[in-house]
Formats: structure tokens, sequence, C-alpha cells
């Protein structure tokens, strides 16, 4: 086995899925269970490691993403603190994130596509411990601390630096929960930047990173500055000297120092995005404009106007509070279950703003109004959320492409927001509202105006994407009814076309497809 691919290994089944009932319940679930269980929040790296067989011997998933009151960004005394559930669109559509925090605002709104943004969190980013990680350089520059706790030995908490201990290894004990970061807010006289290279201006992993925060001394030199680099090597690299070699010096004059100290810093590794000597060269390059945008002050220039999120106003990354998944109708055929244990249903005590322990297995049935409907099945605890729809409620139109968050084919709408249902567990939709492409016409028939203007503009390909595309737009047309053409390209960002058709989408959003009598160019 150990010699086959990652996509060849049969990978360890879930076998029970846990929404707990606060914090302190997912601690003690995770206590008991030990190294078979996993916390999951957004579970867009968990669930691709399981299904390639790269984390082994779990069984269970206790999903934080249920819970309220974990998704919060505060300023508190100077501070920035995020919660545990925030996620990376979270970041970017925080207005105060954009100066107290943003270098990692930008490197939040570099992080995949939108979909992925609204279930990823920056706690994940940092759990899974990848140089390649492009919040983490901005969490070093920035000072960030982790604080993590468990069930039986209180809080702790350390420096980024201490917290990330090595290649994809981070120093949470057994049954340790991050709970929190935090850093010092940005302004006044201390400002920062975050700059990416990739080998794609979007869904790209990084050749090379970099984070720059930079303190003013107040009469044109500088007091501080801190310097960290990704995806070059096994850990985030902060640049040793960088501070010393600013001091007392105008940033823009100190920057070529700066960025040949960075170069020497780092023996870079080479993989397939690159190779080390372009990666040392590039460290130079990247570097260097980074520190020359924070001297001219224009490090928040590339910002993009209102970048979409992909999501309904007010929406959340959780189910509402209270809601019971049960209904009274049932469904035959699709809903009905292929396990060979009859279903059960899933205990549900819950009142009015409060949830209980929901324990799910592949036995119990779990409900869901999809396409405006009560739908019901089983087999939820193994299956993502795309292998649920398609295999267990017969709702084809989704398609898998990638199967890691990739191509954006399986994009349906989960509680108000775009996702990607191949990295969703299959078990979170219990009590959800799913839209898949199915339920995006108007009931009495004809077309959503989305899709007539995709079918006008000759917007639509094969058929294995389109899918996908339409329900990027329909979420980005509710989203911002006349979009540029630079929010356009944010919002289906996370979706590839493999015929290529781009520009005729990007017309059919825009309105801006030529008229069928304007005479030919």
């Amino acid at each position: 086995m150990s010699q086959l691919h990652e996509a060849q290994r049969r990978a360890d089944p879930i076998k029970r899925y846990v929404a707990p009932e606060s914090l302190e319940d997912a601690l003690a679930v995770l206590a008991a269970h030990g190294p078979s269980a996993r916390a999951v929040a957004g579970g867009t790296d968990l669930l691709l490691e399981l299904s390639r067989g790269v984390r082994t011997g779990i069984d269970t998933l206790v999903d934080l993403s249920v819970l309220d009151g974990l998704d919060a960004i505060v300023e508190r005394d100077g501070r920035i603190e995020l919660g545990p559930l925030v996620t990376h669109a979270d970041v970017v559509a925080s207005e105060p994130m954009l100066s107290a925090g943003l270098p990692l605002a930008q490197a939040c709104l570099e992080v995949g596509g939108p979909q992925l943004r609204n279930r990823a969190t920056v706690v994940g980013n940092i759990v899974t411990a990848s140089p390649a990680n492009d919040t983490i350089s901005a969490l070093y520059a920035l000072g960030a601390e982790v604080t993590a706790a468990s069930a039986s030995g209180g809080e702790r908490t350390m420096a980024i630096s201490e917290f990330l201990s090595g290649f994809r290894t981070a120093a949470l004990e057994p049954g340790e929960l991050v709970t929190k970061i935090a850093f010092d807010a940005l302004g006044g006289a201390r400002r920062g930047i975050f700059v990416k290279l990739g080998l794609r201006r979007a869904q790209a992993i990084s050749v090379v990173h970099a984070a720059a925060v930079v303190t003013d001394a107040g009469d044109g030199a500088t007091a501080d500055l801190v310097v960290a680099l990704g995806s070059v090597g096994p850990t985030i690299e902060l640049v040793p000297d960088a501070g010393a070699i600013a001091a007392g010096r105008p940033l823009a004059e100190a920057a070529a120092d700066v960025a040949a100290a960075a170069r020497a810093a780092v023996t870079p590794i080479d993989d397939l995005r690159s190779t080390a000597a372009y990666r040392s060269h590039t460290i130079e390059v990247v570097v260097r404009r980074a520190l020359l945008s924070l001297a001219a002050g224009t490090e928040a220039d590339t910002w993009p106007e209102r970048p979409p999120r992909l999501a309904l106003n007010g929406s959340t990354s959780r189910p509402p509070a209270g809601r019971s998944p049960h209904h009274d109708a049932t469904d035959a055929s699709a809903s009905s279950s292929t396990a060979s244990a009859a279903p059960r249903d899933i205990p549900d005590n819950s009142t009015a703003g409060s949830t209980a322990r929901r324990d799910i297995t592949d036995d119990s049935t779990v409900r869901a109004t999809v396409n405006g409907q009560p739908r019901s099945a089983s087999n939820a605890a193994r299956r993502t959320l795309l292998d649920w729809l398609r295999l267990d409620l017969g709702l084809v139109g989704t398609k898998e492409g990638c199967a890691e968050g990739e191509c954006g084919a399986c994009t349906v709408h989960l509680d108000g927001r775009a996702v990607l249902s191949c990295l969703v567990p299959a078990a979170r939709a219990h009590g959800a509202t799913i839209t898949t492409v199915e339920g995006v016409a108007p009931p009495e028939g004809g077309l959503h105006p989305v899709q007539q203007a995709l079918a006008d503009c000759e917007g639509v390909q094969c058929g294995f994407c389109t899918p996908g595309f339409v329900m990027s737009s329909v979420m980005l047309a509710a989203e911002e009814p006349n979009p540029s053409r630079a929010q356009v390209e944010h919002g289906l960002a996370g979706n590839l076309c493999r015929c290529t058709g781009y520009y005729t989408i990007i017309e059919a959003l825009t309105g801006t497809a030529p008229s069928a009598s304007a005479p030919a160019p």
C-alpha cells in the first residue's frame, strides 16, 4: 500500500460525525475519543487529507462550525482577536481589518476562491501548518499569539513561531483546540503588507510569499521592521537582520539591502512549482517590492473594490440556531437510504437559541431542506456533501471535477453561502438549507435570469463546469446586481472552465455582450 499513489490509497472511513452543543462539549468529545477524533471547522484541508489517506486512524469528526459565537473578529485594548471559526471570507469582509490587519486581509484574499474562503478558517490554516499557507507569514509579521484549550489542561498562549514547530507540525497537544489568534492592531506609525507570487492569478499555491510590518520613527526613518517569508522552506522564515539593517534609515533607502539579506538568509526548496534558483531570485524581488510599497504608502492600493464574497447578507457558516432539522414530509425514491441497516432519527432536543449534541453515523437519517423541499437520506458520516447529494439524493447536476477544491464544478449554496461541496462533510447538511443547480430556476418554470443571460451570450460550454459557474454566478448576482468586470473576475476565480469560455461568461454577467444587431467587427 505504501507504494501506491495517494489517489489510489483507500482512505479510512469516517464512522461518526459529532455536532457538539458548545466548545466545552467539543473538548469533552475530543478527550473521550482520543487520537481517533479530529476537530473540523471548514474542513477544507482535513477532508482532502483524509480522502488521500494522508491522515489515518481518524474515525470521528467533531464539527465546530455548528457553534455560535466563535466567528467574531474583535478589537480589544489595541489587540485584534480572531475566534476559531473566523473564515478567510470573514477577514476579507471586515472593514476594520483593512487597516488594523491589512497583511492578513491581503493574505486571506489570496486563499483559493470565494467558495473555499467561505468555509476555510484562519485557525485551520495555521493548524495545517504548511509553509505555503498564505496567512501564516502575515501572522508571523504581525507578531501573532495563539491560544489553545483542552478539557483538562485549561488554556495556554504561545507565539505563533512556537505554535508552528516544524513542517506541517503544530504544537497542539492531544485533545486541544485553538480558541483564539491575537495580535497588536496596526495603525499610526505601524503599517504592513503581504505580497504573493503564484503561477496564476487565483487558486494558486505560492511560489514565494512575504509579509512585512514596519514601524516608522516619525522623522522619515525606520524604527523597526519585521519580514516573514513563506513557501521557501519547511517553515516560515523570518529575515533575522531586517530590523537592524533598516533601523535609522528611510525604508526606501534600506529596501534593497533588506531584500538582499532576505535572499541570503534562505536556502529555498526545489519543487514542482519552482526551482530553488528561481525562488532565490524572486525572494529578493518580492521583498524589495513590498518594502518600496510600504515606503511609498501604497500598501493598500491594490485592494479591490468590494471583492465579492458569494454570500447573502447576514449569512453565516452555521445553520440558524435552534432550527429543527425534522420535517413532516418524507421523500421516496432518491431520498431513501442505501445503508443496509434501517435509518434512525438523530436525537435533537434543542430549543430556540441552543443546540443539543448530535451524533451522526451512516445509519442516521440526515434531514435538510434541499431546493426548497424537505429531503432525507442516510450514509452521511462517510460521505462528502457532493457524494451525498449525487448518490443518496439523486441530484446529479452538481459535478465532481477535481475533488480537491480547485475547479468549482461542485459549487452549491449552503445556508446562503456558495461552498465547494467536495470539501464539506455530508453530515453538515443536517438542519441546513441547500440549493443545487436543479433548484436555481423559478418553480413556476423557465430559467433564472442568470441562466438566461448565460444562454443568450453562449456562456455555457460542455455542461461539466457549467453548473458550478451557474451557482457562483447566481450568488454573485444576488450580492452585486450590477457587478463590474473586476468583481465578476473575483467572484468567478474559484471556477475553472475546461472549454475556456470565460469571455462570454463575463459578458453575460456584466451585460456587455455585443448586441445581436450590431455590425460584425
